[in-house]
């Protein structure tokens, strides 16, 4: 007998390895699987806080806070063409520009705002507070003036913002802050190829014109150019802030930063094309104090590279970008 199992030994040697292999590689796999799932991409962006959420906001601080939403997200209610409150701006919202109430991550958002100012500016070249930064948007985003300083309008909004970043460290800016900028093309932004990417992705939205869309009398879209859209003197009307601002969130909320619907390089048309419209002017002649620090799409002349308005609003940038090295 002892023979007999001694001659088969060899066969159950080999049975049991191959067993103990299948094992082995199914527990693995299995691990594998789990190893992946636990090391999924995890989004690190800031994204606004959520009122909904917040439990420690209480009493007369949230209803001030919840004011300043209020005001961001519909502001033309309170301070449009019919405000109910006054009548400062153009019918356009604060959310219009700074998506999701200023709490999208690269949608333009207020999320580095609180721990940035007081800050140098050079466009005015002075230290700006952040009254300054919110009067600039009316008077240049919503074409409009400024609210006083002392209003409860602007308290509210200036409370809304510090509670935005309130955890954003003081002189910190956390990835996904304001609008993605995007690589310079190797050309010009071409307006007339940008009409083509607008009919196929804005139009329906924003009209053939631009002109919007509106319910009652809050523009639901807003305009993109005409006597309601932003003045040149707005963010917007530079091209890298377009383009970037386009890239990472239009179709509205169907493009996002993570699945872009439009290539840079439509992106960068599409901008071109918007900011070639017709729109309100302000005077910019007190802007850049210090020419030489004119952002290389500032449309307004006068310059310290020798390059023309058109290819200062329109590129190629890099060549500019080139001789500012030197």
């Amino acid at each position: 007998m002892w023979r007999k199992m001694s001659s088969d030994w060899p066969v159950y040697i080999i049975f049991a390895t191959l067993l103990v292999v299948i094992l082995v590689k199914s527990f693995t796999s299995d691990d594998s699987k789990v190893q992946s799932a636990a090391v999924a991409p995890v989004d690190t962006l800031w994204h606004g806080p959520s009122l909904m959420m917040d439990r420690i906001l209480t009493g007369p601080e949230r209803e001030e806070v919840v004011y300043g939403y209020n005001l961001i997200s519909n502001t033309a209610y309170y301070l449009g063409p019919q405000g109910t409150v006054a009548q400062i701006s153009n019918g356009m919202n604060c959310q219009n520009c700074h998506l999701d109430g200023g709490r999208r991550a690269w949608g333009n958002n207020y999320g580095a705002v609180s721990s940035a100012y007081p800050k140098f500016r050079e466009r005015s070249g002075t230290y700006e507070s952040i009254y300054k930064r919110v009067g600039d948007c009316f008077e240049r985003s919503l074409n409009g003036t400024a609210p006083d300083s002392s209003s409860r309008e602007f308290l509210a909004i200036q409370a809304y913002i510090k509670w935005l970043g309130k955890d954003v460290a003081k002189g910190e800016k956390p990835a996904g802050s304001g609008i993605e900028k995007l690589p310079y093309l190797k050309r010009a932004a071409d307006p007339q190829k940008g009409l083509a990417v607008y009919l196929a992705n804005c139009k329906s939205c924003h009209g053939e014109n631009g002109e919007g869309q509106m319910d009652g009398n809050r523009f639901v879209y807003p305009p993109l150019w005409g006597p309601h859209s932003y003045n040149d003197g707005a963010g917007l009307f530079r091209l890298s802030n377009f383009a970037g601002f386009v890239k990472g969130n239009m179709p509205f909320n169907i493009a996002s930063h993570a699945k872009p619907t439009l290539t840079s390089e439509e992106a960068w048309d599409v901008a071109a094309y918007v900011n070639s419209q017709p729109r309100p002017h302000k005077d910019q002649t007190h802007d850049w104090p210090d020419v030489a620090k004119k952002p290389i799409d500032f449309a307004f002349g006068p310059y310290a590279d020798g390059f023309d308005e058109k290819a200062h609003k329109y590129g190629p940038y890099q060549p500019i970008a080139d001789v500012r090295k030197k």
